[in-house]
């Protein structure tokens, strides 16, 4: 099938079954989508934890407005912005670039002024807040890639961000909660799954310019 049919087999499954895991493999599959991910000049200005360990799953089903699908999935993928987008981190990922291209860094020189300058013309609330874009952009591809293995994925926004921030440990990891999304098998019974996809027509969607 193409991506678009996939795309129109893809739904925000309500219920899973949680008899049924990812392998191995598709699990790789997807950290690489995300990984692979465009962002803003490439800083991937997040982390991802990949929640597997049931105890914790429960955890924060009680802080997400007791949604089941939080602890049927297999894996719950918390995307979680990085709150300490300072100079360090944008030298430190110039010199990832240098490293991986094998590029001289001084050479670089103007492409780190400018990852620089972005860093530095922005308080620390609007770099949280582009970095929470940055993780949906990953999010999307998590999603699209689930559709072409055929694995369920549900985005979700339903859920106290701070009290997923004290459950995970992520304040003192330099993070902050942004989305999660749910991933798995539909059940049987899931009965969102069944329905036909609804979307605003291309005529009301688009405007040619």
């Amino acid at each position: 099938m193409s991506l678009v049919e996939k795309l129109q087999w893809r739904s925000a499954v309500k219920k899973f079954d949680s008899s049924k895991k990812i392998n191995a493999e598709q699990l790789s599959a997807l950290k690489t989508a995300i990984q692979l991910a465009p962002t803003s000049l490439g800083l991937q200005s997040f982390k991802v934890i990949v929640v597997q360990d049931a105890e914790t799953k429960q955890k924060l089903r009680a802080v997400g407005y007791d949604q089941a699908q939080i602890t049927d999935s297999s894996a719950l993928f918390v995307f979680a912005s990085l709150t300490n987008l300072d100079e360090d981190f944008g030298k430190k990922f110039i010199d990832l670039v240098a490293t991986t291209r094998g590029i001289a860094r001084e050479a670089l020189a103007g492409y780190e002024q400018m990852v620089l300058g972005t860093l530095a013309s922005r308080t620390d609330e609007q770099k949280v807040a582009w970095s929470h874009k940055q993780a949906y952009i990953a999010l999307g591809v998590l999603l699209s890639e689930a559709a072409e293995l055929g694995v369920d994925a549900a985005p979700m926004e339903g859920f106290d961000a701070e009290k997923f921030d004290e459950i995970l440990g992520l304040k003192e990891q330099g993070l902050t909660t942004s989305v999660i999304a749910a991933v798995g098998f539909r059940a049987e019974d899931d009965a969102y799954s069944k329905m036909i996809k609804v979307r605003r027509p291309q005529s009301e969607l688009f405007i040619e310019a």
